[in-house]
């Protein structure tokens, strides 16, 4: 495009976006900015988001539980059901396991109860009620719900350590509230019990195996006023019956504190975090810290419906990964040894198969220090379990998904040179990780590629292993080390053998060379599978790493966007037995609801053709995300699916992990102010609006840019870019 065609189109945008600034509205001048956050959406469908009270990367999340119906009830909560067993202390947000859900409360009126696992189906036994859903509130930092069965109303907040709940009784010589230690999100108990520590205080421990297979949790439970006894009415201790008198319209109130340490360490959070009985108080400050953590990012325009889904996705990305340590530093590590006084503050809930792609690229921009203490984490875990974690949960390694998602993560953070973070520590635990031999990289190694005759979902394994490989290689250059820096390029290329020209897409190929044969793209088999969670259609595209390779398998750059064209424009139909729910939210084959597609859509940005970015990523932002409970076209996943929303709204997406290049999309507001270290990082979209989507021209600091994209250190310093947005397809 000329420069007089750019300046042209720069004029006519700032008129358009003056008249668009008159009639529209900052997020800011309306208000708290946690009025738009609705922790609703996402809660019904495949969503899986957690429903209740927390603060930010708190290591609690309190609220209701109930797991009995399946997959769709993992996080304790699904918008269809509104019955209830009890109100835990900690949740996951978005998975597609289960667990957690640990130390559960339920307040209860009268004797006739049966204590066992699970939701029982009479109204005359067991622990459950139906909570009235007409009279749920939740907002950041607080939940209540009345409970119809004991006409108790249920309130709760959160510190990060602690939950604080507020029952409101009726009359009765028969109010009680149980401590459940049973019904976690499907782990078993194998060590638990409670002790009476005089007439207000309780302490105890719940020891489980699940998809955390060593999970401890130590607890401390206060109550503002004496109790009359404890009872164990199961006669094993899973269940404490903590008995009152209440008169009609008394509150009892419990402050719960956890730990992953010890009792001890559990009271002194606790004591630390909520030293008073100021309910009120307590729910002020979480909703003041909420308030100050979305407040770093500041959006003009965009309509109502907008603004609430941009502020929901921007909470849902910050409740996990989750705070791990003790007020004093203490964490339980990977080893199962307690580490003293940790230099960096330790984390938890590390989805990294999904969060490497967009939620942890988000977190090094809006949370750099909290970031740093996240990689010195990882860096920790290689060195308590001698790699990298893959999927890590409260100090446990389920090993959960393909491939080495923590290697992009840890890389991109050295390439980026993040302030705090041991770049010596988290290099050597890169090649330590990327060197091993476990979970088919032994094979890769061997043979070039995994085969799949030796190893299940071998093309999935292998491609994310390159790309992972070529982050590691971007954090040798970045090193140094250019030595590694060539065996890592060179290895990051191991997709390409997949790849056969005669079908057009990634196959799986056996030990002997041959191609897996019957081949079918639409193959999408949960098990005996060359993919995971997918099929030929979107794996063929997981090489953002390397375009060039692809247009290189392809034979051309035509014929590789020929084959894109067509994953958007194919049947949506999925093929083979026992298809992953996880695979959802399509465009064609494109599917937007699991998480090996999400960088998909850039690709044509990368190739040269933005305007078709610009078309998939408006029609995404508007069509897969809405102010429904179903509001999530799949599980959120601990904040990516989330942060995919945030990002791209933004109009960036860092399409190559360990690269710090941001790509460019379309932008939806006319303006986002996110406060970075540098100052305020700066987006401005003239002339912006559903029909004038594509970027025709970039200022970068009031000067034409020609890039593509944008480097990290740009945003960080506080720089000013602007779109020059067009309704005219200009191909750049």
């Amino acid at each position: 495009m000329s420069k007089k065609r750019f300046f042209e189109i720069l004029a006519g945008a700032l008129a358009v976006a003056v008249a668009a600034v008159a009639g529209g509205c900052s997020s800011g001048g309306r208000g708290a900015l946690t009025s738009y956050v609705d922790p609703k959406i996402g809660s019904g469908g495949h969503g899986h988001v957690f429903v209740g009270a927390n603060v930010p990367f708190g290591m609690v999340q309190v609220g209701p539980v109930n797991v009995s119906q399946g997959w769709d009830w993992c996080s304790g909560y699904h918008d269809s059901d509104s019955t209830v067993i009890g109100f835990a202390h900690t949740h996951l947000s978005g998975t597609g396991c289960g667990d957690l859900l640990d130390v559960a409360l339920m307040p209860v009126v009268g004797r006739d109860l049966r204590y066992e696992r699970g939701r029982l189906d009479s109204v005359g036994s067991g622990l459950w009620s139906y909570a009235d859903r007409s009279r749920e509130i939740v907002r950041p930092g607080y939940y209540s719900v009345p409970l119809t069965r004991y006409g108790v109303l249920a309130e709760m907040t959160s510190t990060s350590r602690a939950g604080f709940h507020r029952y409101t009784f009726p009359a009765s010589d028969e109010s009680a509230i149980v401590i459940d230690l049973q019904n976690g999100g499907g782990d078993l108990a194998v060590d638990f019990g409670m002790e009476v520590r005089g007439d207000r205080r309780i302490t105890g421990h719940r020891h489980s195996k699940g998809w955390a297979d060593n999970q401890k949790v130590y607890f401390v439970i206060d109550f503002s006023r004496p109790f009359e006894s404890l009872e164990t009415p199961d006669g094993k201790g899973l269940y404490g019956r903590v008995n009152f008198r209440t008169g009609d319209g008394e509150s009892v109130l419990v402050k719960v504190g956890l730990s992953a340490v010890s009792e001890e360490g559990a009271i002194a959070n606790l004591e630390s975090e909520l030293p008073g009985w100021d309910f009120e108080g307590a729910t002020r400050n979480a909703a003041e810290l909420w308030e100050k953590e979305l407040s770093k990012v500041r959006i003009t325009g965009g309509t109502p419906e907008e603004r609430k889904i941009f502020y929901t996705a921007l909470y849902h990305t910050m409740v996990a990964p989750s705070e791990f340590c003790d007020v004093n530093g203490d964490y339980r590590g990977a080893d199962g040894t307690v580490v003293k006084g940790a230099p960096f503050r330790c984390y938890t809930t590390y989805s990294l198969w999904d969060t490497y792609r967009a939620a942890m690229p988000l977190l090094s921009i809006t949370q750099p220090e909290r970031y740093s203490d996240m990689i010195n984490t990882m860096t920790a875990i290689c060195g308590e379990q001698g790699r990298l974690p893959v999927w890590h949960l409260w100090g446990c390694e389920t090993d959960c998904m393909v491939g080495n998602p923590a290697l992009p993560v840890v890389a991109d953070a050295i390439v980026k040179d993040i302030p705090g973070v041991d770049k010596k520590k988290a290099y050597e635990a890169l090649i330590k990780t990327a060197m091993d031999t476990v979970r088919g990289n032994g094979l890769r190694q061997k043979y070039g590629y995994i085969p799949f005759d030796l190893f299940n979902e071998s093309v999935a394994y292998d491609m994310e292993y390159a790309l992972a490989d070529w982050a590691v290689g971007r954090a040798a250059l970045a090193m140094g080390d250019s030595a590694r820096y060539a065996y890592f390029t060179d290895r990051s290329k191991s997709y390409r053998n997949y790849f056969d020209p005669s079908v057009g897409f990634m196959r799986g190929k056996d030990s002997k060379g041959r191609w897996r044969d019957p081949f079918n793209e639409f193959d999408t088999s949960h098990r005996a599978n060359d993919y995971c969670e997918g099929n030929a259609w979107q794996y063929t595209w997981l090489a953002p790493h390397d375009i060039d390779g692809l247009r290189g398998c392809f034979g051309s750059r035509e014929k590789m966007l020929e084959r894109l064209d067509s994953l958007f424009t194919v049947t949506s139909e999925l093929q083979g037995d026992d298809i992953s729910p996880d695979v959802a939210g399509f465009i064609g084959q494109y599917a937007h609801g699991n998480e090996p597609g999400h960088h998909t859509a850039y690709l044509y940005a990368m190739a040269g053709e933005p305007e078709k970015t610009a078309d998939l990523v408006r029609e995404i932002l508007s069509t897969m995300y809405s102010t429904d409970p179903d509001g999530l076209s799949g599980n959120e996943d601990v904040g990516q699916m989330s942060a995919w929303y945030v990002l791209s709204s933004m109009g960036l997406y860092e399409v190559e992990p360990g690269s710090g290049r941001y790509w460019f999309g379309s932008p939806l507001f006319e303006e986002v102010a996110v406060d970075v270290p540098g100052g305020v990082f700066r987006i401005t979209a003239h002339g912006n609006s559903p029909e004038n989507r594509y970027v025709a021209g970039v200022l970068l600091d009031g000067k034409e840019y020609n890039l593509p994209y944008i480097d990290y250190s740009d945003i960080m310093r506080g720089a000013h870019l602007e779109f020059m947005m067009s309704a005219d397809k200009i191909n750049k």
